[in-house]
Order: C-alpha cells, then sequence, then structure tokens
C-alpha cells in the first residue's frame, strides 16, 4: 500500500456532526479494504482565493492514510458526489512510504 494525503475543502456552514460525518465516510472507505488512516489534520476555516459556488470561506481538513488504488478510485468517486465538499484533492505522499 501507498501513503496518500487528502485535502479536503468543506461547507463553512456545516454543523459539527454533519462535518464529522462526511469524516467518518471517508475514514469508513479507506479502513473497509485494508486501508490505514495515518491521521486527521483540521486546519479550520480559512479565506478562499477564488469564490467557490458563491462562498468565500471554506473549512480545510487534510488526512494522510495508506492504501491501494482501489481505494483512492472509490474515495475519488464518492467525494465527487459528496454536496458537502466543495474542494478535494488526493495526493501521493513517496516520502511517507
Amino acid at each position: 500500500m501507498k501513503a496518500y494525503e487528502l485535502m479536503l475543502i468543506l461547507r463553512p456552514n456545516l454543523e459539527d456532526e454533519a462535518r464529522e460525518g462526511v469524516l467518518e465516510k471517508i475514514r469508513g472507505i479507506v479502513t473497509a479494504e485494508g486501508g490505514t488512516v495515518d491521521s486527521d489534520e483540521a486546519w479550520g476555516k480559512r479565506r478562499l482565493a477564488h469564490e467557490i459556488d458563491h462562498t468565500e470561506e471554506g473549512d480545510y481538513q487534510v488526512t494522510l492514510f495508506h492504501a491501494g488504488t482501489a481505494i483512492v478510485a472509490e474515495l475519488d468517486r464518492v467525494l465527487h458526489i459528496t454536496d458537502q465538499v466543495l474542494r478535494f484533492m488526493i495526493v501521493r505522499r513517496d516520502d511517507l512510504a
């Protein structure tokens, strides 16, 4: 399994339960097929460089995990259809192998 970093920008008006629900969904997808979540780090609300869907702020979350390519593909698919997510990026981290 390879190391990955997931950067999420969530809608800033989410309540704590909804925010935690999205993060639990991500953890569930990663761990369902044998992957491991190494760390979750909340960066908090920050101003966006450009508006996204008429939103000027975003709630940032960074997750480091180890997973196979099938897990990353499923995570990508699910995050594309999750309304609470403004933007996301999954990057392979060779320095954390």
